[in-house]
């Protein structure tokens, strides 16, 4: 008996774990290859590129499952009836070929695994990296918020077209469009900076956890609204440089800027500002117990 209990703990804590994560890897490492593919390669949907910081995220959110792994093992066994329920509805998602319900399936089926072998101890351990996942598991989400940008189109072409002519550019706005020298410019809903909007607070999210300054609650929301507003600050800043780009007929900039690398590396400054950002806070109003 004594030599079966042994056998019985050995599996519960080895080969079971093991066992689910190969499940794991050979249900979604197509998935995720097919992510990480579309956004290093920009060959996914537009929609999709609006999750790209899940390349940031999702190794992000490993991590963060890797160091909680002893204290995942330090929790008692006590499955949670739900989570056979997100079990079920997560396998129903990836076996519906609908893609954003393929794509879901990843957290749902990794919060009924939590909550199954752990309950809701384990869902509350993993709390975090399951969020990432979530976040950055590709949906049409944006699709849908898409037509409600039109207000914040309009400001941005109102904004660059008054930096422009600020600067002695014959501008004029109609709506959404600016035409500079007989040549116009379109503030198209994916211009209007949501992506970058998206990420930004994506990374925020991920700067708050890896720093710790969650524990402060007044210090993470000014965090969130300064990241919210240097985002739209920023893609105000890159509709006007490429309006005055396309007006002025500099096409190689303009192109480098609008689809090559320099849009990436624009997106990237701005990241490393919020990185700053955040160093300047934590140096100039160190975490208080209490805020």
């Amino acid at each position: 008996m004594h030599i079966q209990r042994r056998i019985q703990i050995i599996f519960k804590r080895y080969l079971l774990g093991e066992g689910i994560a190969l499940l794991l890897v050979l249900l979604y490492a197509p998935l995720l290859v097919h992510w990480y593919d579309g956004w290093f390669n920009k060959n996914i949907s537009i929609e999709h590129e609006y999750f790209s910081h899940g390349l940031i995220g999702l190794p992000y959110a490993a991590y963060i499952a890797w160091t909680n792994r002893k204290s995942w093992l330090r929790l008692p066994n006590t499955p949670h009836p739900f989570g056979s329920f997100l079990l079920v509805l997560a396998t129903l998602f990836y076996l519906s070929r609908l893609s954003d319900l393929v794509n879901l399936s990843l957290p749902v089926m990794l919060a009924g695994i939590c909550l199954s072998l752990k309950g809701i101890p384990g869902l509350k351990l993993q709390g975090m990296p399951l969020l990432f996942i979530f976040l950055a598991s590709p949906n049409h989400i944006p699709y849908l918020i898409e037509p409600y940008a039109l207000p914040l189109q309009h400001f941005i072409a109102e904004t660059s077209g008054l930096i422009l002519i600020k600067i002695g550019l014959n501008v004029r706005v109609e709506e959404i469009y600016l035409y500079v020298n007989d040549r116009i410019v379109e503030v198209a809903p994916h211009c209007a900076g949501l992506k970058m909007l998206f990420t930004s607070l994506y990374v925020s999210l991920v700067l708050l956890d890896w720093t710790g300054v969650w524990s402060s609650y007044k210090k993470s929301l000014l965090f969130l609204v300064a990241t919210s507003i240097i985002s739209i600050t920023s893609n105000i800043l890159r509709n006007t440089l490429l309006t005055y780009l396309h007006g002025t007929e500099r096409e190689t900039l303009f192109n480098w800027l609008h689809a090559g690398w320099g849009g990436d590396l624009y997106s990237a400054c701005i990241l490393g500002l919020l990185v700053l950002l955040l160093n300047g806070m934590e140096k100039y109003s160190p975490n208080q117990s209490g805020n």
